[in-house]
């Protein structure tokens, strides 16, 4: 990575992804007051950020559609305008996946929302292929976290994986072959029953994640990491060979992250920075020449993440 470039300056902000023509980045934050996650949407120097969601409970995962005139994000706001609370830390580290998340798309400048999935559980993490103009995403419709796939208004839903456990975070190849996704699939009574019991209170553990890849119809899954520990945000490569990533295979148990790099068959395994905090979010630019992600490196105070750019050599 050459030429890096800081966007934000303060708040939390996390998942930036690029719109179909490069041109853009949608970003959740936590900022200017704001007692939860907002989706916003600045241009790729990092000039006019304004927020583009309702304003409305919390969201994540936001993304652009393949026209670059909508976006896709998660929300709660259907259950209420206050932010849902936080997750309950002393059952460890967690992630809560609250039930009142629903999807919803929009136009890019925040205008007329359309809720387009209604389950009684967690409908979030959607990321969309601009070629084939399919949206992936992690929902408890069957019961479980598993991963489904639906076309742009939201119909034609299909289950993707069935093995209990976690499955999300997933993104397509860019010919859309192929995906890439987080798991946590316990295999003892002690971890299933504790999974289990965290799914009750709508609450996940994210700290031992492995990456699969599969065929984008859920076949022939194969996992790729085997360390143990936390590996989440993969992304593929423009030509859909590697996968870059973040992990804590480094200290699986501490909240030191980086980015590593391996081919989609999980050989050739190696680092590719070393910032020493948090580092993730990866995604390469629809041109592959930049390279955008979120880290705490530089940040001011504790819980500060910024969104970055980069040259890809």
């Amino acid at each position: 990575m050459t030429n890096v470039k800081q966007l934000t300056h303060g708040g939390e902000n996390a998942e930036a992804y690029w719109s179909p023509d490069g041109k853009r980045l949608i970003f959740q934050s936590t900022r200017e007051g704001g007692k939860c996650d907002q989706e916003y949407v600045m241009n790729a120097d990092g000039t006019n950020q304004h927020l583009v969601s309702a304003g409305g409970g919390r969201t994540t995962c936001g993304y652009f559609l393949p026209d670059n005139k909508h976006i896709i994000y998660a929300s709660t706001s259907a259950a209420g305008p206050t932010c849902p609370p936080d997750a309950d830390r002393s059952k460890g580290y967690v992630w809560a996946v609250y039930p009142s998340y629903d999807l919803y798309i929009a136009n890019d400048d925040g205008s007329s929302p359309k809720r387009i999935t209604s389950t009684n559980g967690y409908d979030a993490e959607a990321t969309v292929n601009y070629k084939t103009k399919k949206i992936i995403y992690t929902s408890l419709e069957s019961g479980d976290l598993d991963l489904w796939s639906m076309n742009l208004d939201g119909s034609g839903k299909k289950q993707l994986t069935n093995e209990y456990g976690y499955d999300g975070g997933a993104v397509f190849s860019r010919d859309g072959k192929m995906i890439v996704y987080r798991a946590n699939h316990p295999s003892t009574p002690e971890t299933k029953q504790k999974y289990a019991d965290l799914i009750k209170d709508n609450l996940t553990s994210p700290m031992k994640m492995e990456l699969m890849v599969a065929n984008a119809d859920g076949s022939n899954k194969k996992q790729i990491t085997d360390f143990n520990c936390a590996s989440f945000a993969p992304t593929f490569t423009p030509d859909g060979k590697q996968i870059l990533f973040s992990s804590n295979k480094h200290n699986c148990d501490g909240r030191k992250f980086e980015l590593y790099l391996v081919n989609v068959d999980g050989t050739n395994l190696r680092q590719i920075t070393n910032l020493g905090g948090f580092t993730s979010f990866p995604e390469f630019s629809p041109d592959g020449k930049k390279l955008v992600f979120v880290t705490d490196w530089k940040g001011s105070s504790p819980y500060e993440f910024n969104v970055f750019t980069a040259d890809w050599k």
